[in-house]
């Protein structure tokens, strides 16, 4: 698929909510460091920025990854999935840290004997990372 720099964006299936799911994977370890969720202005400003920028569901804005943290994920490649409906971001994840909980990804809980477990250490405590709170 060849598209032109003015619709490449418009390759992009976008869910009933304009949001497309992007995963961030780490460049350097190919570790995969977190879910999130990109609308078209996210998308843009990524590549514009060179660095994440989400759509929060949560928060309904943008949000710019590591803007309270500083663990911002700076862009290295991006992807397009072969259903066109799924972004993978390739970053470089700057601290280390890329979960709000302090650990080096969001996918920490391992299913084991039926239970969810934590297999991965908090390198910086929460409160340290967000005075103000998360």
């Amino acid at each position: 698929m060849n598209t032109t720099p003015m619709n490449w964006l418009e390759a992009v299936r976008w869910d009933e909510h304009g949001l497309v799911p992007a995963v961030a994977q780490d460049t350097a370890s190919g570790r995969v460091l977190t879910l999130a969720w990109m609308n078209r202005e996210a998308l843009a400003l990524t590549v514009a920025e060179g660095r994440a920028v989400y759509w929060s569901r949560s928060r309904n804005r943008l949000w710019r990854k590591g803007e309270e943290s500083g663990h911002v994920q700076w862009l290295e490649e991006l992807r397009l999935d072969c259903d066109q409906d799924a972004i993978l971001l390739r970053v470089r994840q700057q601290g280390g840290i890329a979960c709000h909980t302090g650990r080096a990804a969001c996918f920490f809980l391992r299913l084991e004997d039926g239970k969810w477990g934590e297999i991965d250490p908090v390198l910086q405590e929460p409160a340290a990372i967000y005075p103000r709170g998360k």
